[in-house]
């Protein structure tokens, strides 16, 4: 089985001094956690407060960039960079881990198209349009008060993001913003961690009929784990009532119940939220939700496809239909 966990913000601990080729106590993720969880690909999200100014994202977006890319030089027998799923399924075959790269907020790169150009070149396969707030691309489900959706900017954006292959991430995204990418991509879209609004009553979770129009765009649902957007029960300040395994696959099961099997994978979010779900500490427990959607009569196809295939298939989708000519 390929199991790939689409979101994890590993590289804002990395620069916060975390050495990813040891086993930390208390980390969510590590290459030592990787290994034992059997996870081979994860995505590294270069991620971005709207916070800050332009200037300050992108300095550190380039330095988180730069941790990671030290990170994998400094463990050539444990993991490496991967920009297609061909390359990960041969990073697979000779026991690494593939890391790929994501952004997380399309600040950095303000009005820039080249600069977008620039981190795909880096290796960077997907932009989250946004964080918790609007900016020059879209309106976020935080804020969704500037633009009423996508800016004229951000929908040129978007068409190059499809020019050259690039995954269009809506997670973070307004409603409105949904939509309107739904509308203007030529190619699937995919939310790289959130969960289902049906079961917990978040902006930041998809409804129903967004969960339909993302499966019907060929795109593809990541459950996050955050305890918050699996339960409307949890109390996060006296952290009660914690969601857990049983919780997370829930999710699944309903975004496979409206979007179908295909339209479904795992964004666990892990080292960006502050508590992971009950028995859910870090990514070397992953395979527990597998195993408990066997225990609910998954087919091996079926967890196949939610574990890694599901999102391979998106990548290879946008990356055929991308016009961009190195």
């Amino acid at each position: 089985m390929f199991v790939l966990d689409s979101h994890c913000d590993t590289p804002s601990e990395i620069i916060r001094g975390r050495n990813i080729g040891l086993d930390n106590p208390d980390a969510h993720v590590d290459f030592p956690k990787l290994r034992r969880g059997g996870v081979d690909a994860c995505f590294f999200a270069l991620y971005t407060p709207n916070t800050i100014s332009e200037d300050e994202s992108l300095r550190k977006v380039m330095r988180m960039l730069a941790a990671v890319q030290d990170a994998l030089e400094a463990n050539p027998d444990k993991a490496a960079l991967a920009t297609t799923p061909e390359e990960a399924q041969r990073l697979k075959e000779k026991g690494l881990t593939a890391i790929f790269l994501g952004m997380e907020n399309a600040l950095p790169l303000g009005k820039d198209l080249a600069l977008l150009r620039f981190f795909h070149r880096a290796g960077v396969r997907y932009v989250t349009l946004t964080h918790n707030g609007d900016n020059e691309i879209c309106d976020s489900a935080a804020e969704g008060k500037r633009w009423g959706g996508l800016s004229p900017f951000g929908r040129e954006f978007i068409a190059e993001m499809n020019r050259i292959g690039m995954l269009v991430d809506i997670a973070h995204c307004s409603d409105k913003t949904f939509y309107d990418c739904i509308e203007v991509s030529s190619a699937p879209i995919v939310s790289t961690h959130s969960c289902c609004r049906a079961l917990c009553d978040h902006r930041r979770n998809l409804t129903d009929d967004q969960l339909s129009a993302l499966s019907d765009k060929g795109g593809v649902c990541q459950i996050n784990f955050y305890p918050v957007f699996l339960s409307g029960q949890y109390d996060e300040e006296k952290d009660l009532n914690r969601p857990g395994i049983k919780e997370v696959v829930d999710h699944i099961d309903h975004a496979v119940n409206v979007a179908g099997i295909d339209a479904v994978g795992i964004g666990s979010d892990f080292d960006g939220i502050e508590v992971a779900p009950a028995g859910l500490d870090d990514i070397s427990k992953i395979g527990l939700v597998f195993d408990e959607m066997a225990r609910r009569g998954y087919s091996e196809g079926e967890i196949e496809k939610v574990a890694g295939l599901n999102f391979m298939r998106v990548l290879s989708d946008v990356a055929r239909t991308s016009l961009f000519i190195p």
